[in-house]
Order: C-alpha cells, then sequence, then structure tokens
C-alpha cells in the first residue's frame, strides 16, 4: 500500500488528475493482496487476469500477417461487444492503426516523457477532438518513483506501472516467435 499511495501522491504534485493504475504482473500466489494494496493504495489495480480484457503484444500483432488492424479485428470478432481490446504500441504510427481498427486502448509502451508527451497530444487532437474516436492513452514501461513525473501530462488516461505493487527486483523477459 505504501508504494502505491506515495506513487500517486508524486503524481497527483505533478498535476496528475487521472489514473495510476498497477499492472497484472504481480507475485505469484498474492495477486488478490498485491491488487488490495494498490486499491488501499488509491491506485487502480488494471486487470485481475488475462481474461479481464484481451492485450494484444507484438506476437500477436505477427500472427495476424503482421497487421494491428487484423489482430483488433480479431480480438474483436472473439472477444464480443463486452471485452476491450488494447494494443501494446511502440510508435504513434502504431497507435493511430490501432484506434481506427477500433482499439478501445492503446498503450504507448517504453517510450520517453517527451515522447508520450508528444503522441499522446497527437492522437487526442487529430483522432478524438478532430474525428471523434473514442479510445483511452495508456502509458507503461520502466516508469518507477524517480521518473513517473516526467510521463505525467493531460492527454494519458492512465499511467501504469509495476513498481507501485512489486517490492522485489524481478528479472524482466520476454518470449518471442521467431518469425
Amino acid at each position: 500500500m505504501a508504494r502505491s499511495a506515495r506513487l500517486l501522491s508524486l503524481v497527483r504534485k505533478a498535476g496528475y488528475t487521472h489514473t495510476l493504475a498497477g499492472t497484472r504482473k504481480t507475485t505469484p500466489g498474492f495477486r488478490l493482496v498485491e491488487k488490495y494494496g494498490m486499491l488501499i493504495g488509491g491506485c487502480d489495480p488494471h486487470r485481475y487476469d488475462l481474461s479481464a480484457m484481451t492485450m494484444l503484444k507484438d506476437n500477436h500483432i505477427w500472427a495476424c500477417q503482421n497487421s494491428i488492424t487484423r489482430a483488433v479485428h480479431a480480438a474483436k470478432a472473439v472477444g464480443g461487444f463486452s471485452i476491450k481490446v488494447e494494443v501494446e504500441c511502440q510508435s504513434e504510427e502504431e497507435a493511430e492503426e490501432a484506434i481506427r481498427a477500433g482499439a478501445d486502448v492503446v498503450m504507448l509502451d517504453n517510450f520517453s516523457g517527451e515522447g508520450v508527451k508528444v503522441a499522446s497530444r497527437s492522437l487526442k487532437e487529430r483522432l478524438r477532438r478532430g474525428e471523434g474516436k473514442e479510445f483511452l492513452i495508456e502509458v507503461s514501461g520502466g516508469l518507477t518513483e524517480d521518473n513517473v513525473e516526467s510521463f505525467v501530462c493531460d492527454d494519458v488516461d492512465i499511467i501504469s506501472t509495476s513498481s507501485i505493487h512489486q517490492g522485489v527486483k524481478h528479472v524482466d523477459f520476454s518470449l518471442k516467435i521467431v518469425h
């Protein structure tokens, strides 16, 4: 709880009024306890498990012939009307494609603080205010107490980080499909 409250205090002092969330990356066997700590600390627990929302990552995109649009359409077709679709994006162009394809949330992953500000402002100006598209922008990837203030801006709807619930250093790895 103390980590959640401390990080929430930092972003509020920096002027951020939107959602600060944890991630699904909790300690095995302690998910419920860690999610409860996020709530008590004033943060959003994000997804409880993989069934709570469809998260499209690079492997999913590759499996759909490297097309974000195909991956979003496939996820929407399988998940039905009640499951939100989020796409992990490495660039503003990927985020735009995901939004135009119908993604509910785009995650700007591992962007710099300045990159987040530029991309989120551009996407909101052009696609929400300009074209009336409905979507949320989430920022994640490497955010800590030391750097989170640099990601704060009004155009970001959700800041998510595992640093609010992980007290032990972890090994960050991923499994990639070789293509």
